[in-house]
């Protein structure tokens, strides 16, 4: 029985509780491909609070504390202005609510791309300031010696190839890939590297479907799509992109909820009953005894 953090409820405070099973590990989701079949597809969301991961943990068998936090969270234009100590402290408050998915920590833009040695810094105080499982980077056949760089020494990689959004300024923007044969082939064949450099996994994110099949079948470990195709052996959504808490939807995302519209409408009848004195009433007030 392992033992994490969950919020008390009654104080607002973490206090150590007893978990009811053991985290998953990246050998177990490694795993899950067998001979280039995926007979249960690995789940991922994206988690960035405590909170949150308590609510996704149960049903999640990854949890992706992504740099996407810059754009959901904090309303930045990009993910690239996010940085390494952002990523961490996020990270661990995804562990401390959490205590069945193994949980992957985005390395942020400018935290790796340097050289391996670089790379392994900031991976190794990923991890130990977070207590995650593994850490995921962006980039194809160039990161492959980074990868296998950090696998040797002991730090789980996610590879992500596809639509990179860290390099945004390059791609020009958030369009689907692999529409040409040449960006097809190195598609593929980035994917390859990242699997025989030691990655546990690969997200492939915003390729046409024929490419992120290929893709798939090309390689030993698993593949997780977004934007992508129900044929890689796992999915990710962004959490908050999957309850509706935007007005925009991304071709690529389902809407599970409405969550915008239940947090407007409280919102609205709670400024209505503070207005009209209706609230706080005795069932929420102080009465001498």
């Amino acid at each position: 029985m392992s033992t994490t953090f969950q919020l008390d409820t009654a104080t607002s405070r973490a206090n150590p509780t007893p978990a009811p099973m053991k985290r998953l590990t990246i050998p177990a989701i490694r795993r899950r491909k067998r001979d280039g079949v995926t007979a249960e597809p690995i789940v991922m969301l994206t988690a960035y609070t405590a909170r949150q991961a308590q609510l996704l943990d149960a049903h999640c068998d990854l949890l992706l504390v992504g740099d996407s936090l810059g754009q959901v969270i904090y309303g930045l234009p990009s993910s690239v202005p996010v940085t390494l100590d952002l990523m961490i402290a996020h990270g661990a408050a995804v562990v401390r609510g959490s205590y069945h998915a193994a949980v992957i920590v985005d390395m942020p833009f400018g935290a790796y791309e340097q050289s391996p040695q670089q790379a392994f810094a900031s991976a190794a105080r990923v991890l130990k300031e977070t207590g995650c499982a593994g850490v995921k980077l962006e980039g194809g056949a160039a990161m492959a010696e980074t990868v296998r760089f950090l696998t040797e020494r002991g730090i789980p990689v996610m590879g992500h190839v596809g639509l990179t959004p860290q390099a945004v300024n390059i791609l020009g923007g958030y369009n689907a890939r692999g529409r040409s044969d040449a960006e097809a082939d190195k598609i593929v064949a980035d994917t390859q590297a990242l699997d025989q450099a030691g990655a546990f996994a690969v997200v492939i994110e915003g390729v046409v479907e024929p490419i992120a099949i290929a893709a798939t079948k090309a390689v030993s470990c698993p593949t997780i799509g977004i934007g992508a195709s129900a044929r890689c052996d796992g999915q990710v959504l962004v959490t908050e992109d999957m309850l509706g808490m935007f007005e925009r939807v991304p071709r690529f995302v389902k809407r599970y909820a409405d969550v915008a519209s239940v947090v407007t409408e409280a919102a609205a009848q709670y400024a209505a009953e503070v207005r009209d004195r209706s609230f706080p009433g005795t069932e929420q007030t102080y009465q001498p005894k």
